[in-house]
């Protein structure tokens, strides 16, 4: 019977022609119908767990609330998404299609951060406290378990990402009041990395205050903080500013520079005219070295250089710092902290008793400063501090309108630099840069091999900027007999001192500049975006 059956299956046409799959109107069922009844049925699952989760619903609506979302499911949820778009197009005179485009955009980006989550090992980085608490032990208590993991998870990505793209700064704000953006600063320029939603980031900028010990019910005042992140490679240190804004709470973190201790004169990118300049003052017994620059400028990376250059063992180093970006083995570092009383100009004074040789002072803000700074490197002190100012000669108008006698400036200063941080063109995908006849006739006319000028492309290993990394020029000015005499004597006048000065400085920092951009160090876009 086995055998007829057989035969007669052989025999038929859908043998032969090969029509062995059966089609779907053979089955007793529609397997279309069948996924889309399983989409629909995991996709009311997942609204459920999102209405469970939401603060918007009160707890005693919360089983009435999953009931109805358990029924209509996608429709509600398409029902809401419609009205959504409307009121949002209502309020920003913005139409349909844009913020459907926006909507999708973010959907793909949240979907980007899930996958990278997954990807990551949960172990790979630690959140501590200044107790040395872990950012899960601070959460371990909370009744909804579930969803702190995957917020403290996304806290710990976003923190792990800003460490592997060498980001100084990430900024957490509301950009309105249904979204957050985070954006980190790389090389001096930030970049948008995420974007999540109102309640997702409020979450994660509270688990961020909780781990810096701030009050997270403390919402409109501003707020410091710090705490630490540790991975298997090294660990790190972040300070945290809140403040309230319109739409929400912002959020800033620094993230202090752990790699300062390694940086030299050779490495920080002086000329070696200018590193010769800088190794002389350097070994002189006393005067005050006075680093200038805008914030950002790279002022304390140069200090630390300095200080790396400075025999710790023969010679007693004190410095105050506000904050402490890194530990100097053999030197003794002091934190400011405004709440204990613990300033620039109380520091300073004390430490004069402590015998030091060297005196470093993270930035002066005052007269008072600038007074005991100054008069320690008349006594055998050698000082070195920064201050904020666009050029040399802006510097010396500064510290005079601070109050300080011409008398004084003349015989503490001993050498002045102002410096910028440019963004180094990615040797990986840096091409030859594309310039109009005029400026290649007028380069040639000046003797530059217009071959060697580059400009930025984009890929991946430099995130499509470009750039990766800096380096840094400066303009120095060295406060000899003569110059000294012309302090001392009030031959300055302080309006030609910010006119002219400003112009010759900037001119300087412009040529410095210039010569970083014929070795094809870094491009004439970035020459023009940081000294103009």
């Amino acid at each position: 019977m086995h055998l007829v059956a057989l035969t007669y299956f052989c025999q038929s046409s859908d043998f032969w022609s090969g029509n062995l799959i059966p089609t779907a109107t053979s089955l007793p069922f529609n397997p279309i119908k069948l996924l889309c009844l399983i989409g629909w049925v995991y996709l009311c699952m997942y609204l459920v767990q999102r209405v469970q989760f939401s603060p918007l619903v009160p707890k005693h609506r919360k089983s009435i609330a999953n009931f109805v979302t358990l029924l209509t499911g996608p429709i509600l949820l398409l029902v809401l998404s419609i009205v959504d778009i409307i009121l949002r197009s209502y309020r920003t005179d913005r139409s349909v299609l844009e913020i459907i485009k926006e909507k999708l955009t973010n959907f793909s980006e949240s979907l980007r951060s899930q996958s990278l989550l997954k990807s990551r090992d949960d172990s790979a980085i630690k959140l501590l406290d200044s107790a040395g608490r872990s950012i899960k032990e601070i959460y371990g208590h909370g009744n909804n378990k579930r969803h702190e993991s995957r917020i403290l998870d996304l806290t710990e990505q976003i923190i792990a990402e800003a460490l592997e793209q060498r980001a100084s700064d990430i900024l957490i704000d509301p950009t309105d009041y249904l979204r957050y953006s985070v954006r980190f600063r790389v090389d001096g320029v930030l970049r948008k990395v995420e974007q999540f939603d109102s309640d997702t980031c409020a979450a994660i900028i509270n688990s961020i205050k909780a781990v810096s010990n701030m009050d997270i019910a403390e919402k409109r005042r501003p707020q410091d903080g710090a705490f630490r992140a540790k991975t298997a490679e090294a660990s790190a240190s972040f300070r945290v500013a809140s403040a309230g804004v319109v739409n929400g709470e912002k959020l800033s973190v620094r993230v202090l520079n752990q790699n300062a201790g390694q940086f030299t004169l050779d490495s920080i990118g002086l000329a070696e005219k200018q590193k010769l300049v800088f190794k002389n003052a350097i070994a002189k017994p006393a005067g005050m070295i006075l680093l200038c620059g805008p914030t950002g400028s790279g002022k304390t990376t140069t200090l630390y250089a300095m200080l790396n250059e400075i025999d710790l063992f023969t010679r007693n180093v004190i410095t105050v710092e506000d904050p402490i970006e890194y530990v100097l083995s053999n030197a003794s570092q002091i934190e400011v902290n405004p709440k204990a009383d613990i300033t620039f100009a109380k520091t300073l004074r004390s430490i004069l008793r402590q015998d030091p040789d060297v005196i470093c002072v993270g930035e002066i803000r005052d007269e008072e400063t600038a007074g005991i700074a100054l008069r320690a490197s008349q006594t055998g002190h050698l000082v070195l501090a920064t201050v904020h100012s666009e050029s040399n000669a802006s510097a010396l108008v500064r510290l005079l309108d601070l109050g300080i006698t011409p008398m004084l400036l003349s015989s503490g200063l001993s050498l002045i630099a102002t410096q910028r941080l440019f963004r180094r063109l990615c040797n990986n995908c840096k091409m030859p840069a594309e310039l109009g006849q005029t400026q290649i006739h007028d380069l040639r006319r000046r003797g530059i091999n217009v071959r060697n000028i580059y400009q930025a492309q984009g890929c991946q290993m430099c995130y499509e900027t470009g750039y990766y990394g800096r380096t840094a020029i400066f303009d120095i000015l060295v406060i000899d007999d003569k110059l000294k005499d012309i302090i001392a004597n009030q031959q300055l006048s302080l309006t030609v001192l910010r006119k002219d000065g400003d112009k010759k400085g900037k001119s300087n920092l412009y040529k410095q500049g210039l010569k970083k951009v014929v070795s094809g160090m870094t491009s004439f876009e970035e020459l023009k975006r940081v000294v103009g």
